[in-house]
């Protein structure tokens, strides 16, 4: 959910976008999007998902501040977007996880053990086939994990 605040004051408009997540929990701040990753994997407790495999979508945000990197537009001051999609693509094409919930997390608490610039981080991990009966885009989990808790 996107939250919108307009300041009038003469002609200028201030606008805060902050994200709230169904836990009522806000995250204010810059972060790196990562959406759409797909990779094939051998997640899943039925033999077949082991032995076969199956495509994942994976979606990240990571937290942090870039202003220094807007700033001076210089790579240094972020955090590169390939770091976390090797991270991504290493756990999810990696040894093979019983629940997409493991998955997800051993994606997160990576990330924030090897990016300290990072506070918090929301990793959503899905299977577009999934044997339900009826039409679905996927099915899948969605953590968020800070870095001053337990991971």
């Amino acid at each position: 959910m996107t939250s919108i605040s307009y300041k009038p004051l003469s002609h200028s408009i201030t606008i805060l976008i902050c994200a709230i997540t169904e836990h009522k929990e806000l995250i204010r701040g810059d972060k790196l999007v990562l959406r759409g990753l797909k990779f094939h994997g051998y997640h899943g407790v039925k033999q077949e998902e082991r032995k076969l495999g199956q495509k994942f979508l994976i979606d990240v945000d990571a937290w942090m501040d870039l202003r220094a990197a807007g700033t001076s537009d210089h790579l240094s001051d972020t955090i590169s977007y390939t770091a976390i999609y090797a991270i991504v693509k290493e756990v999810v094409e990696g040894p093979p996880k019983n629940l997409l919930e493991s998955v997800a997390h051993l994606i997160a608490s990576t990330i924030l053990s090897r990016y300290s610039q990072i506070s918090t981080v929301r990793v959503q991990v899905g299977k577009p086939h999934v044997a339900v009966h009826g039409p679905v885009d996927y099915l899948g989990v969605e953590i968020i994990r800070y870095r001053n808790a337990d991971l």
